[in-house]
């Protein structure tokens, strides 16, 4: 069920009435309905997906408590592991089964053995790489200590399974969100308004700006050998566009979702584009994944501490699992290993952190440094994205080659000036509002944004979704 289709538009308010309205005095009722509509919501797409997700809440659920009653640090491990191979084992086999049955072949087909091995037609769970770290996260926190495990299935099924984020995140921790689950929730005026406010401006996002990048970040890469290398920069571009404003918009429908409900779920991104170098760019882009890497791999692999060979051999670890989380193809991988050398110098020079505040904060332009740091950390990200949505490293490469090539300086193929206007007023609205969590997010201050301005601003982006929205297009990140 997709957020930016009718029957989500029907679904969504059918259970805030009877979360709100029926049962509200029920906290129970509350997660048992939350648990029921997640399962309807997930199971629209495929129900046999349910059974998978249902096992795994099971598996972790019974894992959870037993870790609390063990004392024995090798029956501890043992427990965990159990959750690791389980969990893993799952996402490995439907997601990357073929992959390194492929390249297994490919390799012994290199040294000239030929191996008969027939791939699987294996169709992946939605959200399965969202959901399997999810619950990770509370077996390990578990086994930390640093969590006490829940006796109560119904809250825990209700948080593994929890519509708003669970086929594209933001991952969440169980320490933020399943003690949400205990609490008894009220209905907020101002938490739903503000979460109706994300919810609208992540569907512009969607509808608008990435379903429309889609188009032609589409036709331009598909047919990238027919096209100059300015078309191709075009083409780059609006896959940049389309990747942000098809991720963050999810996340943005999510957490204004989880509004709704009384809910408040991680912030995801950050605004990235305007990051001032690459470790700000990943402290600002899909937040739950990066920091999920943070404590569950980075850290413990020894962090940036160490000599320089440690760091080095975190940083590409974190980076090129991170780039593996995304698909079983070596452009992924690649598209990793080109962030951590993008990263590495940052880090070795102990200048990762220097950017942690807002560019230009509390002023309407930035400076000159500034607009240099912004502007090629953008294009490093743009080339990176290259291998992100190309075919293959073949494809990538070859696109590459070709932007740089004496076409370059020709007028580009494809010009659409429509929605290249629509992207410029979204980068103004972004920027203007980059000191928000979302870009219509309104304080008490606003002494411009009267109500009756506001209404203007809604209602002209809802006639933007209606008059300028793309080709319905599934999120990206659904394959992931």
């Amino acid at each position: 069920m997709l957020f930016n289709s009718v029957d989500f538009a029907v679904f969504l308010p059918v259970v805030f009435f009877l979360y709100w309205f029926v049962v509200q005095k029920n906290l129970r009722l509350q997660n048992l309905l939350i648990a029921v509509a997640s399962y309807f919501f997930y199971g629209w797409w495929d129900w046999r997906f349910l059974s998978l997700i249902l096992f795994s809440t099971i598996v972790d659920y019974a894992i959870g408590l037993a870790l609390s009653k063990e004392e024995n640090v090798k029956k501890r491990k043992l427990l965990l592991w159990g959750s690791i191979l389980v969990n893993l084992g799952f996402l490995g086999f439907f997601k990357y089964y073929n992959f390194f049955l492929d390249n297994f072949v490919s390799a012994f087909s290199f040294f000239g053995t030929e191996l008969n091995a027939n791939s699987l037609n294996i169709i992946l769970p939605v959200g399965i790489s969202f959901y399997t770290f999810q619950t990770l996260s509370y077996t390990i926190d578990i086994y930390r200590r640093k969590l006490e495990p829940t006796k109560n299935f119904i809250a825990f099924a209700a948080f593994v399974s929890f519509f708003p984020q669970l086929v594209a995140g933001p991952i969440e921790r169980a320490t933020n969100l399943l003690p949400q689950f205990y609490r008894p929730r009220t209905f907020d005026y101002n938490k739903a308004a503000d979460g109706m406010r994300q919810i609208l401006w992540g569907l512009f996002k969607k509808i608008v700006i990435a379903d429309n990048c889609a188009e032609y970040a589409n036709l331009i890469f598909n047919n990238s050998e027919d096209y100059s290398g300015s078309t191709l920069v075009l083409g780059a571009l609006f896959f940049t566009f389309q990747i942000y404003g098809d991720f963050s918009g999810y996340s943005d429908i999510a957490i204004g979702t989880s509004r709704l409900f009384g809910f408040n779920l991680m912030r995801n991104f950050a605004f990235p584009y305007f990051s001032r170098d690459i470790a700000e760019f990943w402290r600002r882009w899909h937040i739950s994944l990066s920091t999920w890497f943070r404590d569950y791999l980075y850290i413990p692999l020894g962090g940036s501490r160490g000599g320089i060979s440690m760091k080095v051999r975190n940083t590409f670890a974190i980076f090129l699992v991170s780039g593996f989380w995304h698909g079983a193809n070596w452009t992924f991988i690649v598209w990793g290993g080109l962030n951590a050398l993008y990263f590495l110098p940052l880090l070795l020079l102990g200048k990762n952190r220097q950017n942690l505040g807002i560019a230009a904060q509390g002023k309407l332009l930035p400076n000159i440094r500034e607009i240099v740091q912004m502007g090629s950390t953008f294009v490093l990200t743009v080339l990176a994205w290259i291998f992100f949505r190309a075919e293959n490293l073949g494809h990538a490469f070859s696109y590459i080659n070709d932007i740089f090539a004496p076409s370059l300086f020709e007028m580009p193929k494809v010009l659409p000036l429509l929605v290249l206007g629509l992207m410029a007023l979204f980068i103004l609205v972004e920027w203007v509002q980059r000191e928000r969590e979302h870009a219509l997010e309104i304080h008490k201050g606003d002494g411009l944004l009267k109500k009756p301005v506001r209404w203007v601003v809604y209602i002209s982006i809802i006639i933007a979704i209606f008059s300028f929205g793309g080709s319905q297009q599934e999120f990206i990140y659904f394959q992931f």
